[in-house]
């Protein structure tokens, strides 16, 4: 994977929980003319554990036509053990992907030994590249840098998703580590700054709504202008913190989505949208950015 930018797609979503593919179709044309190095369909943004499993392959092959291999596409098969993981592998198995992500089960902890049989299972079973997702604090297990380097060894395991400074730093400066085994990050707040550390590939879900701002920053990222480019990145986390001060982030990334064009609803059944003044916040910060 080339160095840059990974949006974490939203998933659009009629009042049924039936796929809007052309609204989807949308968003990924939108993300690959911004110059998105790659594209994650179905992860946390992308609400990848509340998709019917009915409409599940759908989204998947909606997203990969979509590309039409301009990007490299990746697809979320989280699930609670892995049976239920392999069976969304096997949903997928007709697709070209470029690979799938997991976080470990979630639901019950897990300890590290566990994490190990969990991901070299499912890299022995699919036929796709595995890549890594730490996300403990929704899975409540994180996957500690010494697991990484036992399953990095797995020729079918090639990176991880982290939002840990310390653990990606620690990788990436491994001798060891294989070069096929790409180092994915992801924590906003703090992208600039890995950006200096040579953690150069990106992921966020924020992206999906960013994509004028996003390009701008990594081009700035790249020819080392970075006061500018954390102008830009102070931008989109101030565009989160409005979702979280709406009271439900995906809510009001359905309001911005939707602003930019993508029909449909990005946010779980049960959740509710904002207040409607947050609709009007959401669209004036995105005409101040110049997304609108």
């Amino acid at each position: 994977m080339k160095q840059g930018f990974f949006p974490a797609l939203g998933t659009p979503l009629d009042e049924n929980g039936n796929l809007l593919c052309e609204s989807f179709q949308k968003q990924i044309s939108d993300q690959i003319q911004a110059g998105a190095s790659g594209l994650l369909v179905m992860g946390s943004m992308g609400i990848e554990p509340y998709i019917r499993n009915s409409v599940y392959p759908s989204v998947a092959r909606c997203g990969v036509e979509a590309a039409k291999g301009q990007a490299p596409v990746l697809v979320g098969v989280m699930d609670t053990c892995i049976s239920r993981v392999l069976d969304r592998v096997d949903a997928l198995k007709d697709l070209p992907l470029d690979g799938v992500v997991s976080t470990v089960p979630y639901y019950n902890a897990m300890n590290q030994s566990q994490v190990v049989k969990f991901y070299t299972a499912l890299a022995d079973n699919s036929k796709f590249p595995v890549y890594l997702y730490d996300l403990a604090v929704v899975t409540k297990t994180r996957t500690m840098p010494e697991t990484v380097m036992k399953l990095w060894k797995h020729p079918n395991i090639r990176g991880i998703k982290t939002g840990n400074l310390v653990t990606a730093r620690l990788l990436l400066n491994n001798p060891e580590k294989p070069e096929s085994f790409d180092i994915v990050y992801s924590d906003l707040d703090t992208f600039d700054v890995a950006f200096q550390y040579g953690i150069n590939k990106n992921l966020d879900g924020m992206f999906a709504c960013a994509p004028k701002t996003g390009k701008k920053m990594y081009a700035l990222l790249a020819e080392g202008r970075f006061a500018e480019a954390t102008a830009c990145l102070d931008a989109i986390v101030g565009l989160r913190d409005l979702f979280v001060e709406s009271g439900s982030v995906l809510g009001a990334f359905t309001y911005a989505m939707n602003d930019l064009g993508y029909e449909g609803s990005f946010h779980m059944d049960y959740d509710t949208l904002p207040q409607a003044i947050y609709h009007e916040k959401v669209t004036t910060y995105l005409k101040q950015m110049g997304e609108l």
